[in-house]
């Protein structure tokens, strides 16, 4: 059950990461990149790995894509004459196409030889899995407190600077 439980999740990312490669549109783009970061938290769940795969959601789903989004709807023009007739068309040169494609699929090889010859036996016994969180949890309010607290610092006098630069300055605006 877990060998299906995998190999769809991995399925799921590697597809919807295709998606994003190959996709017009932003914003489909963005939410296929949401369904990425959630496989990708669901292979960390199946590793044994439930912070990371916590991480991962409010991190990068919570965090960065959110922020993606809203930097993507936030910069769209409206205007019918910003819309084109090739919309987020990347212009690239015949030979610049040509060198990606060689490099590409040369790499692709090289790693498609890499899996096929390795040996994935694992030797030893089965480590049985076991949840994280409380280990890290302890380590992090007990012993590295210090920088947790210093990075919190840290993150916030960069939100309010952040802040401060993002106020619009522009004395003719205070009418």
């Amino acid at each position: 059950m877990e060998i299906a439980a995998f190999y769809g999740f991995s399925g799921l990312a590697i597809i919807s990461a295709l998606f994003i490669l190959f996709s017009r549109n932003l914003i489909y783009a963005a939410f296929a990149l949401f369904v990425t970061f959630l496989g990708v938290a669901a292979l960390y769940v199946l590793a044994g790995a439930d912070f990371l795969a916590v991480t991962q959601i409010m991190v990068y789903v919570g965090g960065i894509l959110v922020l993606l989004i809203f930097g993507i709807m936030l910069t769209q023009k409206t205007d019918r004459e910003a819309v084109s007739s090739t919309p987020n068309q990347v212009i690239v040169f015949v030979k610049r196409q040509f060198w990606g494609f060689l490099v590409g699929a040369g790499l692709f090889v090289f790693l498609s030889y890499i899996i096929a010859t390795a040996n994935f036996r694992m030797t030893g016994a089965t480590n049985m899995s076991r949840s994280t969180l409380k280990t890290i949890g302890v380590e992090l309010m007990t012993s590295h407190l210090l920088p947790f607290e210093i990075a919190a610092i840290l993150l916030l006098m960069a939100l309010v600077g952040a802040a401060y630069l993002a106020l619009n300055r522009n004395p003719a605006s205070h009418d």
